[in-house]
């Protein structure tokens, strides 16, 4: 096995790893519905997920373990993944926010970190932006 199989390898996991988490939380209210399980399709895909890896996470998500990445972007990136599949609904319930807490913690986030993000993120995903963000985001290019 070569080096650069090595790290697919690693990478692979990581990524299963994550489309497990999302699969958790999608599931933690219930039967996954029609627009959770589109967008774990979609996740699937991005995360380079194999028909057979996703039924097997389906049945389990939380048997695989959380493997973070080592860079602070991809972290962000998985975050911002989660949120995506948690406000399919339109909303967040406690058991979610409890999930995301615990996988933020699991990402490498402080405690005082992880709830700040999850705070923000909730208020951007709820549609909270006050004038200042919305002319942030606006402008930003």
């Amino acid at each position: 096995m070569s080096f650069t199989d090595l790290f697919e390898s690693g990478e692979h996991k990581r990524n299963l790893g994550h489309f497990a988490s999302i699969a958790n939380i999608a599931s933690v209210d219930g039967a996954i519905n029609a627009e959770e399980e589109k967008m774990l399709k979609r996740f699937a895909r991005k995360l380079d997920i194999e028909e057979a890896e996703y039924l097997e996470v389906l049945k389990n998500p939380s048997k695989y373990p959380i493997n973070p990445p080592n860079n602070s972007e991809k972290r962000l990136e998985r975050m911002h993944d989660l949120f995506e599949m948690v406000f399919a609904d339109h909303e967040i319930e406690d058991n979610e926010r409890v999930l995301i807490e615990k996988y933020a913690i699991g990402l490498g986030y402080s405690e005082a970190l992880a709830e700040k993000l999850i705070k923000r993120s909730i208020e951007i995903y709820s549609g909270g932006l006050d004038l200042e963000d919305y002319q942030y985001l606006l402008n930003k290019k």
